[in-house]
């Protein structure tokens, strides 16, 4: 991770129906996941990926809705990971959340699941408003379901409600709409849910939001036992989440 990653984004989407100018500038520094970058995900020595977070995000431009424009300004989390193996060999798929909290804090934490749903590896990290991190250990973290929707076209279970155990705090996570699942079978070829959510303290207060992200529960996805033998030169595009807090 030798190149730093830039720190400011122009987002531009034009649709029939939806469309939309954003302009995205980093308020802190760079979070790099794991030791250094390298986000374990497994016990084996060729289990991780490259993996870089840009919480809290300061967002503001335009959005189309129809005929309507509307100025909007809030938050974005942006993920970037990349790994030439999408899961250890046992693993069906993952549960993850990246929450930007709202005293500047800004919370990571994954489990990787087994076909029984038991935890094969977690981890993740919690930074501070002040730029202190905290790095998760694997049984550090537990998630633990608490209330499920039914895709009626995928006909998956998704848990759109979670208690999520961390080092940092208990904390609840609930979608925001529970339809959030993406058919993305014409490219990955699977379906998988993720979508806004609310993340709620031990106390039941709301401290932040972010997105939560669901794999494996309509299918296994498809998975790769060999090492990587070299990274690749160009890596996925980033990942964003937006969290409108104000449109005018």
């Amino acid at each position: 991770m030798a190149d730093a990653p830039p720190d400011r984004f122009v987002l531009s989407v034009v649709g029939d129906q939806l469309g939309m100018e954003l302009s995205l500038q980093s308020t802190q520094a760079p979070l790099l996941q794991g030791d250094g970058g390298k986000s374990k995900k497994g016990p084996q020595a060729e289990e991780f990926s490259l993996y870089y977070t840009l919480p809290h995000l300061r967002v503001g431009g335009k959005v189309r809705l129809g005929q309507r424009r509307l100025a909007v300004q809030g938050r974005a989390w942006l993920d970037h990971e990349w790994s030439q193996q999408m899961l250890p060999l046992h693993a069906v798929g993952w549960d993850w959340i990246g929450m930007n909290l709202d005293d500047g804090s800004a919370l990571t934490a994954f489990r990787l699941r087994r076909a029984d749903g038991t935890t094969l590896w977690d981890g993740g990290s919690f930074r501070t408003a002040s730029s202190t991190v905290f790095r998760f250990s694997p049984g550090e973290v537990v998630f633990t379901p608490q209330r499920q929707w039914q895709s009626p076209l995928s006909q998956a279970r998704y848990p759109v409600e979670w208690l999520v155990r961390t080092p940092a705090d208990f904390y609840t996570v609930r979608a925001l709409v529970d339809a959030q699942e993406m058919d993305s079978r014409a490219s990955t070829g699977a379906w998988y849910w993720e979508g806004l959510a609310a993340l709620s303290d031990s106390s039941g207060r709301i401290v932040g939001h972010g997105y939560l992200e669901m794999t494996g529960y309509a299918q296994q996805l498809r998975t790769s036992a060999a090492p990587p033998a070299a990274w690749p030169e160009a890596p996925r595009a980033p990942h964003f989440s937006l969290h409108p807090s104000r449109i005018t």
